[in-house]
């Protein structure tokens, strides 16, 4: 069986705040390689992403830390994110929306499909986020565990997020790319759509001029919401080049 793996950036983008061991680093590359996941960043680490500890730490997922990033503040990890959740096991002393897990996971999948960078933070192992980390964030995401002992090893709670997230894909088959292929562009997927039109203004189809611009936003919207690989929209060209 092949190994699955997401495109960098239709997956959740996988930020640790101050991490403090790099065994833990480790763990963590391993569980998103588990899960699919491949972005990860990390803010500030004790210890760089390619140590000795981590790479051993990830049972063979060093290429998730190979192509890890690091910055040195949150805000520079979030600069190209247009949504972000973090997880903490705390209520704060602000106004934030709270979900749990799944409801995460759905509106997360939710901005990715429509073309937008999504990041959950995972703050450090002893500490947790801090306020400041809380407030870069659209929301927070809370694990429900037993309440006499809730904590996670960061790790964990990255496998559980993770977890759902590859789950869902599995089941909606939407946010999943296999085989190497890869999934079309905004701009691939654009041009296709711009000679499906013109093909089809040549063969009558929008008989209608009022009805037009209905019928190509229902016919696109058949193409946008699927997660259409650069092959497939090959195959659909060589069709239209024969109709």
């Amino acid at each position: 069986m092949k190994k699955v793996y997401s495109s960098r950036y239709d997956a959740p983008i996988i930020v640790l705040v101050r991490p403090q061991l790099a065994e833990n680093i480790g763990m963590v590359a391993r569980a998103m390689m588990n899960c699919g996941l491949s972005c990860l960043r990390l803010v500030t680490p004790r210890e760089g992403p390619v140590s000795e500890k981590a790479v051993s730490a990830s049972s063979g997922a060093s290429v998730v830390l190979e192509e890890a990033q690091v910055f040195s503040t949150l805000p520079e990890a979030l600069a190209d994110v247009r949504f972000a959740l973090s997880t903490t096991a705390r209520l704060r002393d602000m106004t934030k929306p709270v979900m749990s897990p799944n409801p995460a996971v759905q509106k997360t999948a939710r901005r990715i499909l429509k073309g937008e960078k999504v990041a959950w933070i995972f703050g450090p192992e002893r500490t947790g986020l801090e306020n400041k980390d809380l407030m870069l964030s659209d929301g927070c995401v809370q694990i429900p565990l037993n309440p006499a002992h809730s904590s996670l090893n960061l790790s964990q709670a990255v496998l559980i997020m993770g977890y759902l997230w590859w789950s869902r894909s599995l089941k909606d088959q939407d946010l999943l790319v296999t085989g190497g292929a890869k999934a079309a562009t905004k701009k691939e997927l654009s041009l296709f759509l711009s000679a499906l039109d013109a093909r089809l203004e040549q063969a009558g189809y929008f008989a209608f001029p009022d009805k037009k611009e209905r019928m190509q936003r229902n016919l696109h919207n058949i193409f946008e919401r699927n997660n259409i690989t650069s092959s497939e929209l090959k195959t659909l060209y060589n069709i239209l080049n024969i109709l």
